[in-house]
């Protein structure tokens, strides 16, 4: 019996996805809840399970199509419960008959086997690149994978081909653009032109749309984070030990916008036509880096979040960007944005609105200053602070004050015990 493999439910801010790599071709027998595709939207990477065992009988779209909620884009050939026992029963039994023949040969019969368990971990882009260079099956299983649950991505090897390639060589790494299209100009330096992922796209829409439509305004100010570094070397490995997590500087950025937005509310305000609304709760949205680009996980709630708390969700959240297993619900939402600049070492910047927010925090580098306290001249770690926030609801009192709150909140601040 046929049946169809559709796009799952999408969010509502969803519209459309796209096929990024089918792990099975036409004609594969597959098992139930064996991933069958990677589809991309403009925020997360998701997997499509099979819904029944069987053949893969037919591939719809293909990869790189554009694809919407509940559309068809495969179907399988399932098998009756009778049949699928008896193919696991004879899978089985040439496994195990396999196994015998590759422990008395272990020549040429060993290395297909072996081969076989490898090419799995491979993604598409990877196995041709590990083709085109000509990789064995020992140098694949050397490579480690960084995608999801370990499976060799194409910059992984690309990383590994660069790692053994002389400098002498390096003119080889063009086979790096093999997905890519590449072109030379007349002086036959090379290029290549590369698609758009569909979160960079997304990326790029978003922050064209809050350019044109919000009046976008920074301010700026500097906080002395002497008093938090000193809170951070006294408890820092109590901190540790009480709570499993190491104390950032993250959690403070929070519990101190939480400060500024709950007294000054329109912070936290966002623009719907033309109504304002303010939001009773903060939701608190922290900018990460992540291999596909920028994304930004919610920190749900976080006025009732202790500092433990807080961090342990942005090192979860941290993690999950990396691997592409950040859920389209954590991604959703969110009343206000901190963004950390500082980590790259930036030392200014002047942060774009995630709409429909009205505000966010841009942080950076903190550096050691001369200052002046008492009249005397000395050296403090200075932070610098960026508050962009959209000038059609918020007037520069209101922004003003709410960055000097931050500030305040940040130079005496409480012990992240006490919470």
């Amino acid at each position: 019996m046929l049946i169809e493999v559709k796009v799952p439910q999408l969010s509502e801010s969803v519209a459309e996805a796209t096929l990024i790599s089918w792990h099975k071709q036409q004609g594969d027998r597959i098992n139930r809840g064996e991933n069958l595709v990677d589809i991309e939207t403009d925020k997360v990477v998701l997997e499509l399970p099979a819904p029944k065992g069987g053949v893969l009988a037919e591939i719809i779209k293909n990869d790189g199509a554009t694809v919407t909620s509940g559309e068809v884009i495969a179907k399988i050939e399932t098998e009756s419960r009778e049949t699928e026992d008896r193919s696991k029963t004879e899978a089985a039994a040439t496994d195990e008959s396999d196994a015998r023949t590759a422990a008395a040969d272990e020549g040429e019969l060993a290395s297909e086997v072996e081969e076989e368990r490898v090419i799995p971990k491979l993604m598409p882009a990877a196995k041709r690149v590990a083709e085109e260079n000509n990789l064995s099956t020992e140098a694949i299983n050397a490579i480690e994978g960084t995608g999801r649950d370990g499976r060799i991505t194409k910059e992984d090897v690309l990383a590994y081909l660069k790692s053994k390639t002389a400098p002498s060589e390096t003119k080889a790494e063009i086979s790096e653009e093999s997905t890519a299209s590449v072109a030379e100009t007349n002086e036959g330096r090379p290029e290549k032109r590369v698609p758009m992922t569909r979160l960079r796209m997304r990326i790029a829409e978003r922050l064209v749309q809050s350019q044109s439509t919000a009046a976008i305004l920074t301010t700026f100010n500097e906080v002395n984070m002497q008093a938090i570094m000193d809170l951070r070397a006294r408890y820092k490995d109590a901190f540790e030990k009480t709570h499993g997590v190491k104390l950032g500087l993250t959690s403070f950025f929070v519990k101190a916008a939480v400060a500024a937005l709950k007294k000054y509310p329109i912070i936290n305000a966002s623009v719907d036509g033309n109504d304002i609304i303010y939001h009773g709760y903060y939701d608190i949205g922290i900018a990460v880096a992540s291999p596909r680009g920028l994304v930004v996980p919610i920190i749900r709630d976080a006025d009732q979040l202790s500092q433990a708390e807080i961090e342990k969700q942005v090192v979860d959240y941290a993690h999950r960007a990396q691997s592409g297993k950040l859920t389209i619900e954590e991604l959703s939402g969110g009343t206000f944005t901190i963004t950390n600049g500082g980590v790259f070492g930036s030392m200014l910047s002047t942060p774009i609105i995630n709409p429909p927010q009205s505000a966010i925090l841009g942080i950076h580098a903190t550096k050691q200053r001369p200052v002046v306290e008492n009249g005397q001249i000395v050296i403090r770690p200075i932070n610098y602070l960026a508050l962009s926030y959209d000038h059609r609801i918020i007037d520069g009192r209101e922004a003003v004050l709410s960055l000097v709150a931050i500030k305040e909140a940040l130079e005496y601040p409480a012990s992240p015990l006490f919470d």
